[in-house]
């Protein structure tokens, strides 16, 4: 049986980078960094959700251990609740001292303090309901003194194997965010300062890239190297990981910001407005802050964080229980195509991706295998005499895509996103990037298997400009809009639309 090796499958990828690398217009030093192998990056809001599940779990489960080990005989539901209470309360106070961040976790003495001092104060809050209550016969005094003592020292020993791990991702970087600057000039070199002074734990800075070629932009800034314009951003951001851009330009300038955020709009980064240059004073809430520098949210990377699991999940389970249901139709589907035609079963081509990354989606062969088209350069049309007979019916069904429920489990598709477009698939001529303004922006999230725009009738030929605008739109609509149970309610449409609005799958 024929396997894949994981090993060799990273080991293409990372030629395939190193090459688009050394194909790219982009600065030798641009290159150098982009060609640096790159780890995945953490959440640090998924980081500290489990920090807290854990501790949460921790303290619930030692109070019951301890009455199973001490108590016996007591009433196991009034142990139970109150071992929760405890715990939520305790989980709350933690947060309400703000002792649950990346940055608290770095720390010693604070943290520690702050969790003793919390957990304290949760136990002797319900020691005081469990006096006024009248409820003191339900518990066990020793149960509650063991309790506190006990989880005290568990707080300790995790609260400093959290730091442990903490400091040795920060140390790999896996818990910084990788930044470039947009401007340059005395604006960018005060930014700079402030974030190495205050931020450089949670800040990677590689660069900056500036369209102005006098003395306004120097080649350094704060030993800050200057990569390129920001047109050379765009790509620079498609061959390695960027998780953040700061713009160091004046509030005031607002036609030049705007003119920053119609190119940068496109990239799945998170996008902010540097604000310590400006005159203009907001209450803190207005701000969010690198350290100590307030900057302005200007755009976010959308499907991040907790929303990246729930889809996962979501993708994940649904692909799994698809190619199981389906299997029986595959399998009829795989001996027609072979009876029906000479050549493969599988059809296999290049598509944009998730950041415009390359990925080979399969489907089932519809066309005849000489009159493959494997780069899409002409649309199939109505009785197209390139489609076989069994190919006309899968394709007007959509049984061919069937076999992308593999590609969602290898991690390129996501059951519903944008429809993955042919690299030269055109309307009226014109390339799809040519013919729509800020069309790579589709490409913020990952592809799917079904979309907004296929159960609302933009599905199958897009041979005019009109019709390619229409599905982008839709595509936009749902990245800015998406929910899980927008993914479900599509999944649900998906059936119904290719019944009532397939009139241009061909």
């Amino acid at each position: 049986m024929y396997r894949i090796d994981p090993k060799e499958v990273v080991a293409e990828m990372l030629s395939e980078r190193q090459q688009a690398v050394a194909e790219s217009s982009l600065s030798k030093r641009a290159k150098e960094i982009a060609a640096q192998p790159v780890d995945r990056a953490m959440s640090s809001k998924i980081i500290v959700g489990v920090v807290q599940s854990i501790e949460f779990l921790l303290i619930a489960v030692l109070g019951l251990a301890i009455y199973f080990a001490y108590v016996k005989d007591g009433d196991l539901f009034h142990y139970l609740t109150l071992s929760l209470a405890a715990s939520g309360i305790s989980l709350f106070g933690q947060n309400l001292v703000k002792n649950h961040s990346i940055q608290k976790y770095r720390t010693t003495l604070t943290q520690v303090g702050r969790a003793l001092a919390v957990w304290a104060s949760a136990i002797v809050l319900l020691v005081a309901a469990i006096f006024l209550l009248k409820l003191s016969e339900y518990f066990s005094r020793a149960w509650i003194l063991i309790w506190l003592t006990t989880g005290a020292a568990t707080l300790v020993f995790y609260r400093m194997a959290v730091r442990s791990l903490i400091l040795q991702w920060t140390k790999a970087g896996r818990l910084k965010r990788r930044t470039v600057l947009v401007g340059g000039g005395p604006e960018a070199e005060v930014l700079i300062n402030g974030i190495k002074n205050s931020a450089h734990n949670d800040i990677e800075l590689f660069g900056l890239f500036d369209d102005r070629a006098d003395k306004r932009s120097p080649e350094l800034v704060a030993d800050c190297p200057k990569l390129g314009k920001v047109t050379d951003l765009v790509e620079f951001a498609r061959l390695t990981r960027i998780d953040l851009v700061i713009v160091s330009l004046p509030v005031s300038a607002e036609t030049r910001v705007l003119h920053m955020l119609k190119q940068l709009w496109v990239l799945p980064v998170d996008i902010r407005l540097s604000a310590h240059m400006s005159k203009l004073k907001f209450k803190s809430r207005a701000y969010s802050f690198l350290g100590d520098v307030p900057v302005f949210d200007m755009a976010d990377k959308p499907i991040s964080d907790w929303n990246i699991v729930a889809k996962w999940i979501f993708d994940m389970v649904v692909a799994a229980v698809a190619l199981v249901v389906f299997s029986p139709i595959m399998l009829l589907t795989a001996i027609a195509i072979k009876l029906d035609s000479k050549g493969p079963i599988f059809f296999k081509q290049k598509r944009h991706g998730f950041n415009n990354e390359l990925i080979e989606i399969y489907k089932f062969r519809s066309m005849r295998t000489e009159s493959a088209d494997a780069q899409a350069s002409k649309l199939v049309t109505k009785d197209d005499p390139r489609v076989t007979k069994v190919g006309k019916f899968i394709r007007k069904t959509s049984i061919d895509e069937l076999p992308q429920f593999l590609n969602v489990l290898r991690g390129e598709l996501s059951i519903c996103g944008p429809r993955p477009h042919a690299l030269q698939a055109k309307a009226e001529d014109r390339l799809y990037h040519d013919a729509v303004d800020g069309y790579f922006a589709r490409h913020r999230v990952k592809p799917g298997i079904t979309g907004w725009a296929q159960i609302n009738g933009w599905r199958g030929e897009t041979d005019t400009v009109d019709k390619i605008m229409h599905r982008v739109n839709h595509d936009l609509y749902y990245i800015e809009n998406w929910s899980i149970f927008l993914d479900l309610y599509i999944l649900l449409m998906t059936p119904i639309s290719l019944v009532s609005k397939n009139e241009g799958a061909y």
